[in-house]
């Protein structure tokens, strides 16, 4: 099945740099404006982080969408059908998945392990469910940024595997800045974004990369591990690993270990067999 805009695909190499470049140019103008916003109201760094995101790329997308297709929710991979409940719920448990084997694996086997932290929210259940509805809003606008309506129009364009190794690229660089970053990290980063494009491709619609992308990162504070270097404590728990960072990924979280490395392509391959377009 597929919830793309079928549109002109040959809309000529000017017009896929104007749209491209339009793109691109509101949602940074997006991230920019939410974020400094966000920084005034002195919001929390990981939820303005996902708010920031969510907001900028909607307003992205839908000012192209209604400038260049039909306006619908389809021309940017958010048209719901029959089967995105499934792709949604499919890519919650895949990711889930690679998080509890990343993180459970060590803990079963002795090298590592949870250890009480001093300073633990009052209202534990419910900053739980705060971060959870952040990670989701983060989740679904860092899709809609990165394989929404540009990575639409390029995969139209320019076809599947041009599209994704490079948007994988810009995807894996943009988190070079978070704290803890380190060059493994960052490459499974990349790796992170060549499994979700691909998965954006191959069901048609952001459903499945967004439920991968939010089942992997709600799995990391549940585990009280940090996360692409935010440190998220809400379960009064943290991940200690008894071995290097090599493995565990050290204060960037379990992303920058070669364990998420081995996962990553457990799931591409998963995902070769599942929601085809």
């Amino acid at each position: 099945m597929t919830t793309e805009a079928h549109g002109d695909g040959r809309i000529g190499t000017l017009g896929l740099i104007q749209r491209i470049g339009l793109f691109v140019l509101i949602g940074w103008l997006g991230l920019l404006v939410f974020a400094i916003l966000s920084r005034s109201l002195d919001v929390d760094v990981l939820i303005s982080s996902a708010f920031s995101s969510f907001c900028a790329a909607a307003v992205a997308n839908a000012t192209l969408a209604r400038i260049y297709e039909r306006g619908r929710l389809a021309d940017f991979g958010l048209g719901w059908e029959r089967e995105s409940g499934r792709e949604l719920l499919v890519g919650v448990g895949m990711g889930a998945w690679g998080g509890v084997l990343v993180m459970g694996i060590p803990l079963l086997s002795g090298i590592a392990h949870l250890e009480p932290v001093p300073s633990v929210p009052a209202h534990r259940v419910a900053a739980l469910g705060l971060v959870l509805v952040a990670l989701l809003f983060g989740a679904s606008g860092e899709e809609m940024l990165f394989h929404g309506y540009g990575f639409q129009v390029l995969a139209r364009a320019l076809g599947p595997f041009a599209t994704i190794l490079p948007v994988a690229v810009v995807f894996g660089m943009a988190h070079v800045g978070n704290q803890h970053s380190t060059l493994l990290g960052v490459f499974n980063t990349f790796a992170w974004g060549v499994l979700l494009g691909y998965a954006r491709w191959r069901s048609g619609a952001l459903w499945l990369p967004i439920g991968l992308h939010f089942g992997w990162n709600a799995t990391m504070p549940l585990f009280g591990a940090n996360l692409s270097g935010f440190t998220i404590g809400v379960t009064g728990y943290a991940l200690h690993w008894s071995i290097g960072p090599l493995w565990s990924g050290g204060e960037y979280g379990p992303e920058g270990g070669l364990e998420t490395t081995i996962v990553v392509a457990a799931l591409m391959w998963v995902v070769t067999r599942t929601g085809r377009r």
